[in-house]
């Protein structure tokens, strides 16, 4: 398969990924699937992680991606300068810029899993107040120790399933792009024109 084609297929895969990251994002605005006070959020989530890391930040990619095969590489097999390498190691550049959005991404859903959610606390069985009850990620081997979360309803398996998304789509983002890193490069020093040059030679 040509690097190109390869390319197409990293594309059209980053892309649904994507939507996914930022429709957990935005979910995660809503606590347990409630509108509450901004205040009120968890702070990773105003880190923007799937929006602008694995969103924002892995569509440009995603399309540059897809626009290496439409590039007609047999024109450019007569040209010195061969603009179809140049777009190969353009490929690898947007590439790595992939690896840091989706990195920054994985980043931030680690810190808000092990964190945990923030939400209504009782403190001395009288006082009900927002806080962060969980701050070294013991809950997560504890599911009795959600019960400290009085509201809103579902709060820590709602923070936990949809951080833990963006954790694993971020890990998958991180691999296809520093797979097309590689890619791109090869394609750059080797040509991506899969024998259509000959083809071209003949027709003359």
């Amino acid at each position: 398969m040509c690097s190109g084609g390869f390319a197409k297929c990293l594309g059209i895969s980053l892309l649904p990924l994507s939507i996914v990251c930022v429709l957990c994002n935005i979910l995660l605005f809503f606590p347990g699937g409630t509108s509450v006070e901004k205040e009120n959020i968890t702070e990773q989530v105003w880190y923007f992680g799937g929006i602008v890391g694995s969103g924002v930040l892995m569509i440009f990619p995603a399309l540059v991606f897809l626009g290496l095969k439409n590039n007609d590489c047999c024109g450019c097999c007569g040209n010195e300068s061969c603009g179809r390498r140049f777009a190969m190691l353009s490929s690898a550049l947007f590439a790595g810029v992939g690896v840091l959005g989706a990195g920054y991404s994985f980043i931030i859903s680690a810190v808000a899993i092990n964190r945990g959610p923030k939400c209504v606390v009782s403190y001395n069985g009288t006082q009900a107040e927002w806080s962060t009850p969980f701050s070294n990620g013991d809950y997560l081997s504890n599911s009795t120790a959600w019960n400290s979360c009085l509201g809103p309803e579902g709060v820590v398996s709602w923070h936990l399933s949809l951080f833990s998304v963006l954790l694993v789509m971020g890990l998958i983002q991180i691999a296809l792009c520093a797979v097309q890193v590689v890619n791109g490069l090869l394609g750059a020093v080797c040509g991506d024109c899969c024998g259509c040059c000959g083809g071209s030679d003949g027709a003359v």
